[in-house]
């Protein structure tokens, strides 16, 4: 009953009541995640909609996906900001017989403009690993790698101490306990009841920045999407097996930092004095439904 007067309160109020522009967020977001902190690769920015047009809601998901964009629709939301890019390499088409071109058309068709904050988002202060840091309870911390264009703490992943010893399996645990609950769980590799104190962690596929994390002299590297063989030279570069790997889901780690970046827009666009309705999506994205294990014994 709530979700339908809000809808219709949306439906009628005029044109600029409370609500900033599309320029207006894109200012905002510039604050916090600013381009000049993206990597070469990457795609980030506006994909559709006018900076002209209205924006009294916000959707941030980890991924533009379809049934993120119908739930948008159905929220009336004018604005997603998604983590990962919708269009990361050169296309030719957007007809809407492919998944990227019927998601490109239901946003235009619904009024719906998509923003990107992908790696300016993983590298600014607040951003992805300093969440997963935070959530650790990680002091001090430090960029892994430091942004070529950013202050001193701005860059990929975090490196930090944990506030007391802990076990491998335990700080495992953690994360489980933390992190969105996926198909995939938690991996682990290392010694379960090894000690750690020093932490590094990267949100996402961080599988890139092994010597970052060995210089860090890390005991443990949190990351996502670990594939097999930089797992396993890492395990067999490691006299003492460290660091220890702990491989989340790809989702999970990132979806943490929702939460935090909504909040964060919300404050910035609360002092610019704009009211603005923002909601983190209910829709899990991660890719996979279920998993089969072999007993513990």
């Amino acid at each position: 009953m709530q979700d339908e007067e809000a809808r219709e309160s949306h439906r009628n109020a005029p044109d600029g009541a409370s609500g900033p522009s599309l320029a207006d967020v894109l200012v905002a977001v510039e604050e916090l995640w600013p381009e000049s902190l993206s990597e070469e690769w990457d795609a980030v920015g506006l994909v559709t909609g006018r900076p002209s047009q209205p924006v009294r809601r916000i959707l941030f998901s980890v991924d533009p996906v379809l049934e993120v964009i119908e739930e948008a629709a159905a929220w009336e939301a004018d604005l997603v900001i998604a983590h990962h890019p919708l269009l990361l390499r050169g296309v030719t088409s957007v007809a809407a017989n492919t998944p990227k071109g019927r998601a490109v058309h239901r946003l235009i068709e619904s009024g719906i403009a998509l923003l990107t904050v992908h790696t300016n988002g993983d590298s600014a202060v607040g951003g992805v690993s300093d969440v997963l840091a935070d959530a650790l309870g990680l002091d001090p911390v430090e960029p892994l790698t430091k942004a070529a264009n950013g202050l001193p703490e701005e860059g990929i992943g975090r490196v930090g101490d944990l506030p007391e010893i802990t076990s491998l399996g335990d700080l495992a645990g953690r994360l489980f306990g933390v992190l969105p609950a996926v198909a995939g769980g938690v991996r682990v590799s290392g010694d379960r009841d090894g000690l750690v104190r020093r932490v590094a962690v990267c949100g996402g596929a961080g599988d890139s920045l092994f010597d970052a994390v060995r210089e860090s002299g890390a005991d443990v590297y949190v990351t996502a999407d670990l594939r097999h063989h930089p797992a396993s030279e890492a395990r067999e570069s490691s006299a003492d097996g460290r660091p220890y790997l702990v491989d989340v889901s790809h989702f999970a780690s990132e979806w943490l930092w929702l939460p935090a970046a909504a909040a964060a827009l919300d404050n910035v666009l609360k002092d610019q004095g704009h009211t603005v309705d923002i909601r983190v999506s209910t829709i899990n994205t991660d890719p996979w439904d279920f998993i089969l294990t072999p007993s513990e014994g």
